[in-house]
């Protein structure tokens, strides 16, 4: 903990920071919420600050510091981080057979 008794950030906080910072999980993101709604959300609709507060949502969390103090929210976080990394790369393959 730091002054205040706000919890510090670790690895998995650092993980996350870089995470919304990387563009394609904003088009990750773009898709899953398109799917989720039903409408088309079009590419490049989240931002940086986009992603961070998606994070923050779905670990039920107010800052990414709490990923690295919080069970619930870790494990969250994995499966978020899982289900972006698959997408990557069934994006790496397919973008894979259109180029031949």
């Amino acid at each position: 903990m730091i002054n205040g008794g706000k919890p510090k950030g670790g690895q998995l906080s650092r993980r996350a920071a870089y995470l919304c910072q990387d563009y394609d999980f904003g088009l990750f993101l773009d898709q899953y919420q398109s799917r989720k709604q039903g409408v088309k959300i079009p590419y490049g609709t989240h931002n940086e600050q986009d992603r961070a507060d998606a994070i923050r949502k779905a670990c039920n969390i107010s800052s990414r510091a709490e990923l690295d103090h919080s069970y619930r929210a870790k494990v969250m976080f994995w499966r978020i981080e899982r289900e972006f990394r698959k997408w990557q790369l069934q994006r790496a393959s397919k973008n894979e057979r259109t180029c031949h």
